[in-house]
This record gives C-alpha cells, sequence and structure tokens, in this order.
C-alpha cells in the first residue's frame, strides 16, 4: 500500500514499448493518484492492467476542451493528478504543456517523473553525435510546407532528430537530402520492442532503402550536423569588404565580415585596411 500522494500534477513517463521499462517511482505515483489524465484511455489501460493498477482516467489529448483543462486544474487543488501520454515522457509532441503552464499559474505543485524518451534512446542507438542535438517533431505533411521547415534548420550545427510514420518515411527522407545534402542518418523503430531495428546511412541510401518497403511500427529520423564550411576565398572576401565598406568604417565592415564568414576579425581587418 503507498501512502498517500500530496495534491498536484505527477507528469509520469511510461514505456516507448516494453512494458517493464515502467519505474517502480512510476508505478507508485500512477497507483496513487486520485485520478490520471490519459491521451488514450485504451493505450493506458493495458500498461495499467499489465501493472495491476486499477486508478479512474480521464482522456487529455489534442482535441480536448478548455473545459476539461478547467476542470483538471480545479481537482489538482485537493488531490493528486497523474498525467501520461501514450507512451514515453509527456509533453513531448503532446499538448501537456497546456496542463502544466496553468498548473504554475494556479500555484500547484509540479512533479516530474522521469523515464523513458523516443528522442534520447534513439539518439543513443544512432551513433552521431549527441552533445547538441535539436528535436523537430513531425515535419509537415505537404511537400511545400515540408522543405520550408527543413530549410529553416539547415544550417543548424546540431543532431537533429524527427519522428516520423512508416508510409511517410521515404518521402521524408527524399526531402531531407534535397533539404540538408547528404549527411549521415539513421532510421529507429520499434525502440524496446521485439522487432527494434536501427538502420544507418546516408539519406539518399536510406530513402532508397524504403521507398518500396515502408516499415510498421514507430520510427525516428535522426540525422548528423553539417560538415565544415569550405573556408571562404580571397576574393570572396574582398566583395564582402568592398560593399560593406561603402556603409561602415574599415573595423565595422571588418567584424561584420568575419562574422558572415565564419573568419578572424584581425585577419579580415588587415585585409580590409590594405583594399581601402
Amino acid at each position: 500500500m503507498h501512502p498517500p500522494l500530496a495534491p498536484g500534477l505527477y507528469i509520469v513517463a511510461t514505456p516507448i514499448g516494453n512494458l517493464s521499462d515502467l519505474s517502480p517511482r512510476a508505478a507508485a505515483i500512477l497507483s496513487s493518484a486520485a485520478v490520471i489524465a490519459v491521451e488514450d484511455s485504451r493505450v493506458t489501460a493495458k500498461l495499467l492492467n499489465h501493472m495491476g493498477i486499477k486508478r479512474p482516467m480521464i482522456p487529455y489529448h489534442d482535441h480536448s476542451t478548455e473545459r476539461v483543462r478547467l476542470d483538471l486544474i480545479a481537482r489538482m487543488h485537493s488531490e493528486a493528478v497523474a498525467l501520461v501520454s501514450d507512451a514515453g515522457t509527456p509533453l513531448i509532441s503532446d499538448p501537456g504543456f497546456k496542463l502544466v503552464r496553468d498548473a504554475r499559474a494556479a500555484g500547484i505543485p509540479v512533479t516530474t517523473i522521469p523515464g523513458p524518451s523516443a528522442v534520447v534512446a534513439a539518439l543513443t542507438l544512432s551513433g552521431l553525435p549527441t552533445d547538441r542535438f535539436l528535436f523537430l517533431g513531425f515535419l509537415p505533411s505537404k511537400a511545400g510546407a515540408r522543405a520550408t521547415a527543413i530549410a529553416e534548420v539547415a544550417a543548424i550545427r546540431a543532431t537533429l532528430v524527427l519522428y516520423e510514420s512508416g508510409p511517410r518515411l521515404a518521402a521524408a527522407l527524399g526531402a531531407l537530402r534535397e533539404g540538408l545534402g547528404d549527411r549521415e542518418a539513421a532510421v529507429a523503430r520499434e525502440i524496446s520492442k521485439k522487432f527494434e531495428e536501427t538502420v544507418t546511412g546516408t539519406l539518399s541510401e536510406l530513402a532508397e532503402r524504403y521507398a518500396d518497403a515502408p516499415p510498421k511500427g514507430e520510427i525516428v529520423i535522426i540525422i548528423g550536423p553539417p560538415g565544415e564550411p569550405e573556408p571562404a576565398a580571397e576574393a570572396d572576401i574582398d566583395v564582402a569588404l568592398a560593399e560593406a565598406m561603402t556603409r561602415l568604417s574599415a573595423s565595422r565592415a571588418a567584424a561584420e565580415v568575419a562574422e558572415k564568414l565564419g573568419l578572424p576579425r584581425r585577419t579580415v581587418y588587415e585585409r580590409a585596411l590594405a583594399l581601402k
């Protein structure tokens, strides 16, 4: 028998595949909460049944009304409300942040029970740099919007992580190849499940692999950061400086060009003085 929980909001990470990944603390919170806010009661019911837990559930998802959120906030003043998603850590590609925001605004204690996350798990499987990464969620389904979204992150020097579905995978990989260049990448699917698989290669290799064989299951795409940029040619520096010095002093023009081209400011300033 677990002791009663203090009133408030408890954000509980649940397994992304293997149900045994639920932590003992997460199980204790779910066993003791007055109510569990769930993305899909059918999905969460399977987890609760596996753990032998019986607690009331309230659907809370993208289509929930503001009234549902306000009712949950009202309950948190006197009861412990647990929040879960279908799999992994709540708030990652789901609407939970609004519940957290409103709970904090109401002065309600918010506690997180950390655990599985497909983003982090996929990164560890990919063999790509993990020191700096950007999570993109799902790309837009329409080609134009998807290309725009990819272009917005093309220059970011970080590993990119995004979710995708099997039927859209090949098209997404092709669009990423067009927008980012043929970078090293990985496709991880069914993480922690029986048919877990991680395939690595270039974006073009992966697009070709899945073109005629869309995979099943939950899918994460991981793309390595861009390579080092080519050093600017002397002629390019001179052109940039000539234009900048029509507007700025030599020192300010050198600072602007150095930042734009990723060069040492002193080197560019010396070039500016020579041109002047």
